[in-house]
């Protein structure tokens, strides 16, 4: 952290390392997936145009349109728009609804896609359609890059390589959850123009163009007609330590591998599961228990005669220390215990919390 060092520098050797765990062209580090997704979306429109990345969000007369499936939209596709993309649904999620078995289709997304399309933006999930494989191959048939958001997607550790595999050209990751870095980083995997343009709309370049000697493995200065300014990534910015520490993650991630991660999570479930043992008015289930490219998680589903599961989540809030678990319907009787960012010991303080608040009538 004290060290002075040319941040392009250290992105450039990230880059390596990136690559090398993902099996992508370059990589980058930017300040979460979110961070990674606005990036993404700037240099799907601007490529390494420097004239067009100092107009961003203003993208008039530029190709500012994104596909996204409909039943995919999120809170953080707000990242897109920030680009200054619009973002044309297709599809309509049935399967969702209750009304079918259906959702949007490849065919749709081709049928969406024209000449002012600039991506296609894929949130990846098990349950996600189209298939990436298949939307990979009506965008890139009709030359549009796909943009996939992995935020989420880690563990299996075969996820760091898969989207890739699949033909994903930029896909982002979160340098914090399952990965275990710094929770203001992100990863950026992909195309190296794309990531090149992502770069250069993220980097300070305060610079002399004759004294600019960016790395050639992430910023190829013969292909720039010219220095692009300060661009719309520059608050996204990543510092040394967040650089550092995601790549330190990401090591760790890799070598510890899945077996050994899930079954730390699935002790500190089983602790927490122990807590509770014994309570007549619980039902306790672990899930995922022999999953192990998987979270384990603990389940209690509540006696809605004697417990209202807002009031135990809120009561478990309010505990010294808190503790927080996931309240999967707030008019339901089920809460959910996630060991991911449980800290050496506190699988116990967090069964002993329960047990407190779940004894009181």
């Amino acid at each position: 952290s004290q060290a002075c060092i040319h941040i392009v520098d250290l992105q450039a050797a990230a880059s390596r390392e990136i690559a090398r765990a993902t099996g992508a062209e370059a990589g980058y580090v930017a300040s979460g997936a979110s961070a990674c997704l606005l990036l993404a979306t700037a240099a799907a429109i601007t490529g390494c145009d420097p004239g067009r990345m100092a107009r961003l969000p203003d993208t008039r007369g530029m190709k500012n349109e994104v596909v996204m499936v409909r039943s995919q939209r999120n809170f953080y596709d707000h990242a897109v728009r920030a680009a200054g993309a619009t973002i044309i649904e297709v599809g309509l999620p049935d399967r969702y609804a209750g009304a079918g078995v259906r959702d949007a289709e490849a065919w749709e997304i081709d049928e969406a896609i024209g000449e002012r399309t600039a991506a296609v933006f894929y949130v990846a999930d098990p349950m996600a359609r189209p298939l990436l494989p298949e939307v990979v191959g009506v965008a890139h048939r009709r030359g549009v890059p796909v943009i996939v958001d992995a935020a989420a997607q880690l563990p299996p550790t075969a996820n760091l390589r898969r989207f890739i595999g699949d033909g994903a050209d930029l896909v982002a990751f979160s340098g914090g959850k399952a990965l275990g870095g710094p929770q203001a980083s992100g990863i950026l995997a992909g195309r190296r123009d794309l990531v090149m343009a992502a770069a250069l709309q993220h980097q300070d370049l305060d610079i002399h163009w004759d004294l600019w000697e960016p790395p050639a493995g992430l910023i190829d200065k013969a292909a720039l007609r010219g220095a692009p300014a300060h661009g719309l990534g520059r608050s996204c910015k990543a510092g040394k330590e967040e650089i550092a520490g995601l790549l330190v993650a990401l090591k760790l991630f890799i070598a510890e591998g899945d077996a050994k991660r899930h079954a730390g999570w699935l002790a500190d479930v089983e602790r927490i599961a122990a807590g509770v043992a014994g309570l007549n008015d619980v039902a306790a289930e672990i899930v995922n228990a022999s999953v192990v490219d998987a979270v384990p998680r603990l389940v209690l589903r509540l006696d809605r005669g004697r417990h209202d599961a807002l009031a135990v989540t809120l009561a478990l809030q309010h505990a010294r220390p808190a503790v927080i678990v996931e309240l999967e319907d707030r008019h339901g009787d089920t809460i959910v215990c996630n060991p991911l960012c449980l800290g050496s010991g506190e699988a116990a303080t967090v069964g002993a919390t329960l047990r407190a608040v779940l004894s009181v009538r």
